[in-house]
């Protein structure tokens, strides 16, 4: 089950043919920023570090909401490809405001859908490492509810 504001934007790229599909990426990376944390927001579990499969270091901060309901904040350092730039951006807008148990519940075979399989097959590790790590802070950031 993917949620809602993903599905919409899985639906937007899907039907593009690869050089649009290319410039909307594009576009979806130049915004990359503004996926950044908020001056004065407290997040729930902080997380910065330089991972083997990543160019540079990647920042994800999660905070929930009173509903139970998870926000995220990214920071990219100036080393990261545009395609992970605009997978940050997607996965952000996609999955902020969802619960805890859909994005643990998501796996990546949606990744194509947005991207194209010759970008997929081109870019193997990097597509699917935001991914990874925004379900890894949202998992943790749950045991530690727990204790």
């Amino acid at each position: 089950m993917i949620p809602a504001a993903l599905q919409d934007i899985i639906d937007f790229f899907e039907p593009l043919p690869e050089a649009e599909r290319r410039e909307n990426l594009i576009h979806y990376a130049e915004s990359s920023a503004a996926q950044a944390r908020k001056p004065g927001l407290i997040y729930d579990l902080e997380e910065v570090r330089k991972d083997q499969e990543c160019s540079d270091t990647v920042g994800v901060f999660v905070y929930l909401d009173g509903e139970g309901c998870v926000h995220f904040a990214i920071e990219l350092g100036p080393k990261i490809q545009t395609l992970t730039r605009a997978m940050t951006t997607i996965l952000c807008r996609g999955l902020n405001g969802s619960l805890p148990l859909e994005i643990l519940e998501m796996t990546a075979d949606f990744v194509p859908r947005i991207v194209g399989a010759d970008l997929v097959r081109l870019r193997s590790q990097t597509i699917y490492y935001i991914l990874g790590r925004m379900q890894t802070a949202v998992r943790t950031l749950m045991l530690q509810s727990c204790l």
